[in-house]
């Protein structure tokens, strides 16, 4: 990764995104920080997931795009016998289920009936436009999924792989590899209605995208400090 401060010809940014803010919070938070004139984010992560972030400055966010449509990978933990409307914390439970006949096997079956080309259904909520609209902005308004007007549409995604570990059952442990577009919540809730249960998302963190690694990023102190020393030497360096 370039450790320049200039925006030009700019540079690709590894973040490991902090629990609780947005993506646009990260790059808000760098532009000013650093300094940058431009910059953007490649692929958005939920406030309440960590993990991998690529930002890009300069002329590099003409590449966005291309950094977007990367493989991702994700561990998380999901937990089986409730639901929330948002299928993760951002909301709150609404309804509970007897796990107490939920097998294993039935765990890993459902997982491997969500690996491969699938069609999906996005989130209520989630930034997918509706008519022109968010449907986070519709949820908010208490619109459920199957009263928005003209439907959620199903896409198709890839998921290569859905590993799941369920020895601290109810809670179950993932790993999921997956193409752009691939909501986590959505095959979460999916899960578990395929085992006539209920589920929703207790963590998340992305760990790859592409051939990039969590291994390889910043955090945000790390990186604005790094700006504020290449901003040091750069004026030390104009002063001799």
């Amino acid at each position: 990764m370039t450790q320049q401060n200039s925006p030009d010809p700019g540079q690709l940014i590894l973040i490991d995104k902090p629990l609780t803010w947005t993506s646009f919070d990260v790059a808000n938070k760098l532009k000013y920080a650093c300094k940058f004139k431009k910059i953007g984010h490649a692929g958005t992560l939920d406030p309440l997931a960590t993990g991998l972030l690529i930002l890009c400055t300069g002329k590099m966010t003409k590449q966005i795009d291309q950094y977007q449509a990367q493989e991702k990978e994700y561990t998380g933990t999901l937990v089986l016998g409730k639901t929330t409307p948002s299928v993760d914390l951002e909301t709150a439970f609404d309804a509970e289920f007897d796990t107490s006949d939920v097998m294993v096997g039935q765990i890993q079956e459902a997982a491997r009936q969500l690996t491969g080309d699938i069609l999906q259904v996005p989130p209520i909520y989630s930034a997918v436009r509706v008519n022109g609209e968010r449907l986070y902005e519709k949820a908010r308004r208490g619109e459920t999924a199957d009263r928005v007007e003209g439907g959620i549409k199903a896409r198709q995604v890839n998921v290569s792989v859905f590993e799941v570990n369920a020895s601290r059952f109810p809670e179950v442990d993932f790993r999921i590899v997956c193409s752009k577009g691939t909501y986590i919540r959505s095959l979460v809730r999916d899960l578990g209605l395929l085992l006539n249960n209920g589920a929703y998302m207790s963590s998340l963190r992305r760990t790859r995208i592409g051939e990039f690694h969590i291994e390889q990023a910043h955090t945000l102190d790390e990186f604005i400090e790094l700006c504020r020393e290449n901003s040091r030497q750069s004026s030390v360096d104009s002063q001799q």
